[in-house]
Order: structure tokens, then C-alpha cells, then sequence
């Protein structure tokens, strides 16, 4: 696998009422399709660190978590959002949190992963992993939110157990623009608003 080189850019939230609020059959034959519809095909997802981090919670599977981790990272270099310069990146990300990238293309800078999420880990039919990235930028919408390269906003970066859906494991589309400060924020608002937007992303 590909290493990518990684340099800081710094170097570079009563009975009347009941009868009144009683669901009628109609309004709770919808609630229970909107319920299976949103919560049958979400899966646990455990969030690392680092390759050590899983390894330390899982001994007995060092191997997948350093391979999982190592996954994640090739997958972080190649859909993370792109930036032409430091001060983008850093504005989104917050200081000493994107690396420089350099490619046939050119030179770049993107957010360093943060974490990665890993399912299905003890699964015999294999796990699934995929980069986090998180922000300590004071001007960002989701500063101390895990999401994902494509704006998906997972919740509080310090939770380490996820509720996610099975797609949130498929691979993201590669990089192929570069996008502006403000840019990665505007599509995670976008995203978050109701669960799963149809806006694009700088992926595709």
C-alpha cells in the first residue's frame, strides 16, 4: 500500500389530554413504517483512534485492526476534501490539522484523519472500515463532530460507539476538485438537516 507523505501545514446538540393526543390507526401504521424504515437497517460501529487504540480494546485482533487502520488511511488520501492552500484547510479544520499532499496533479492540502470507524469487526464474513475526520476550527458548524469525508455528521467526537446505516461503510467517490474555506461545513449543514441529503459533494 501507497504511504502517503504527511506534513503539518504549520511546516507547511391528565386523561382528557391523552384522549385528545391519542394516534389514530393510520398516523401509527406510518409511524411504525418510518420507524423500521429509519432503524432496521442501522449496524453498531466502534470508533479508534488509532491502529494501537483498537488493538488495546481488541488484543485478539491486532492484525484486523492494523489493517483496518491502514485501510482507512488510503481511503482518508483519497476522498478527504482538497484545498489549494493551508489557510483553507486550517480555517475548516483548525490549526496543525491538514497535511500537505503532493500528487501528479500537483500540490494539496487535506484534513488529517482523526479516527475511523470499524464494524463488524468479530464477523467472520469480514469488517468494514472507514475514515473520521474532526474539527477544532472555532469557526466551523461541526467543531468536535466526527463525520465522514462526504459531510456525514456522526455525532460528538468523544463518543466511540456509533449507530450508523450499512451504506455508511461504501466506498466514497474519489477526489476530483478542490473546494474553498467554508466549504466542507457547508455540506455537512446540508447533509444533517434531514437525515441523508441529495446535495453534492466535491467528490463527484
Amino acid at each position: 500500500m501507497t504511504q502517503v507523505n504527511r506534513k503539518r501545514s504549520s511546516t507547511i446538540n391528565l386523561a382528557s389530554m391523552r384522549k385528545g393526543f391519542a394516534p389514530k390507526p393510520l398516523a401509527v401504521g406510518i409511524a411504525t413504517v418510518l420507524l423500521s424504515a429509519c432503524g432496521g437497517n442501522r449496524q453498531d460501529a466502534d470508533v479508534y483512534t488509532s491502529a494501537n487504540d483498537c488493538i488495546d480494546k481488541n488484543p485478539e485482533f491486532a492484525e484486523q485492526c492494523t489493517t483496518a487502520y491502514q485501510d482507512a488511511l488510503a481511503e482518508a488520501s483519497r476522498t478527504a476534501p482538497k484545498y489549494n492552500n493551508a489557510k483553507d484547510c486550517e480555517y475548516d479544520f483548525g490549526q496543525q490539522q491538514c497535511q500537505q499532499i503532493q500528487s501528479s496533479g500537483g500540490s494539496f492540502f487535506v484534513p488529517m484523519m482523526a479516527g475511523f470507524m470499524l464494524g463488524n469487526l468479530m464477523s467472520p464474513r469480514g469488517y468494514h472500515s472507514q475514515p473520521l475526520f474532526t474539527s477544532y476550527s472555532p469557526y466551523s458548524p461541526y467543531r468536535y463532530r466526527w463525520t465522514t469525508s462526504d459531510g456525514y455528521d456522526y455525532g460528538y467526537y468523544k463518543d466511540r460507539r456509533l449507530k450508523v446505516d450499512k451504506d455508511a461503510f461504501k466506498p466514497k467517490p474519489a477526489v476530483n476538485r478542490t473546494i474553498q474555506r467554508g466549504g466542507f461545513g457547508s455540506t455537512v449543514r446540508a447533509k444533517s438537516n434531514w437525515g441523508k441529503s441529495s446535495s453534492r459533494s466535491w467528490g463527484g
